[in-house]
């Protein structure tokens, strides 16, 4: 069964952990993981998001952010 992008990233941040677009890409091809971590929100995911500030190759600061599931209600589902 081929997993579309919201199954992807769903069953990483619970069976991984938390995801940032960095990795969202090189993993799985996802350009847009803000957009599918609204959708999963939208579903009643209770997804975490934390801002990570780093530097890029070029030394310029700039800040990303990294998403982690929280414990989900069972009564939601």
């Amino acid at each position: 069964m081929k997993l579309n992008q919201k199954q992807k990233v769903l069953r990483h941040l619970k069976e991984v952990g938390a995801l940032t677009p960095v990795q969202a890409f090189f993993d799985y091809s996802i350009m847009r993981l803000a957009a599918v971590i609204f959708d999963l929100k939208e579903d009643g995911h209770n997804i975490k998001t934390t801002i990570l500030k780093s530097e890029n190759k070029f030394g310029d600061k700039i800040s990303y952010g990294q998403y982690k599931l929280e414990q989900e209600n069972e009564w939601l589902h």
